[in-house]
């Protein structure tokens, strides 16, 4: 499994500090709900709304320097609007993956 990191939001920044805490802040507060909204969707079978979640969180993935998991996240995506849940473990590990590393930030 890949490492979060911040690179791309240092490269945003350009050394702002306030900026890349600015950053660092809205991707803490917003990852929670989105995942939050991801598992209430999950647990109803709603396709269209799992989608649209994973949809919001592959934005903090690629923020957060994740590219295989972006691929993962983009193929799941996919699969949704075919109504398949195939990589939806992979998904839920990424999304550890990434809670785990927000609590360390």
């Amino acid at each position: 499994m890949e490492t979060p990191n911040l690179d791309y939001v240092n490269s945003l920044a350009r050394d702002d500090d306030s900026f890349k805490d600015l950053l660092i802040d809205v991707i803490k507060n917003e990852f929670p709900v989105e995942q939050k909204e991801y598992h209430e969707s999950c647990k109803n079978n709603d396709y269209k709304k799992i989608e649209e979640s994973v949809h919001k969180i592959k934005h903090k993935i690629s923020i957060l320097g994740l590219e295989k998991s972006y691929k993962i996240a983009d193929e799941y995506e996919h699969n949704l609007r075919l109504k398949s849940n195939d990589k939806a473990s992979d998904f839920n590990l990424i999304l550890v993956t990434i809670s785990n590393y927000l609590k360390t930030i």
